[in-house]
């Protein structure tokens, strides 16, 4: 074996080799799921569907203290962790949400995030039997839920 071998690497090395790795992340998983959502709260308010789905969460997302149109953020977030993060910056931009709002969907984004993407990616994959699959999912969004309530009373 050479010398080379048995050597540690350079930290700078390994410094520039994570950030490669982490910009390929960002630039092909998380930026398009962050633009994906602009894009979808830019349209949803043209099309006044924003008000709408507004207008039929208000109820339940009042509970949290949250207005209506925060539901869009869990959907995403549903959907894709960073979709739902785009989505609440998007309506923290138009001054829909606020930064308390943001705080109470915090752990909700994270709780039941992604959960479609990980149904085809990982459920599947494993071999998880099918009728267990709603349950998984309900117990995750119930866990949001929850979280989303502590929140509340934390903040």
């Amino acid at each position: 074996m050479s010398a080379q071998g048995n050597a540690k690497p350079v930290i700078t090395d390994v410094f520039v080799e994570g950030a490669r790795k982490g910009w390929g992340i960002a630039t092909s998983s998380t930026l398009p799921n962050v633009v994906m959502a602009f894009i979808i709260i830019k349209a949803l308010e043209i099309t006044g569907a924003l008000k709408g789905l507004g207008m039929v969460f208000a109820p339940l997302m009042g509970l949290f203290g949250l207005p209506g149109e925060a539901a869009a953020v869990l959907i995403g977030g549903w959907m894709s962790m960073g979709g739902g993060i785009g989505v609440a910056i998007g309506l923290f931009e138009k001054g829909i949400i606020t930064g308390e709002h943001l705080a109470i969907l915090a752990p909700a984004i994270y709780l039941m995030g992604s959960q479609v993407q990980y149904l085809g990616r990982i459920l599947g994959v494993i071999g998880t039997r099918a009728k267990r699959i709603p349950l998984m999912i309900a117990i995750s969004v119930v866990n949001a839920f929850i979280a989303m309530l502590l929140m509340r009373v934390i903040i």
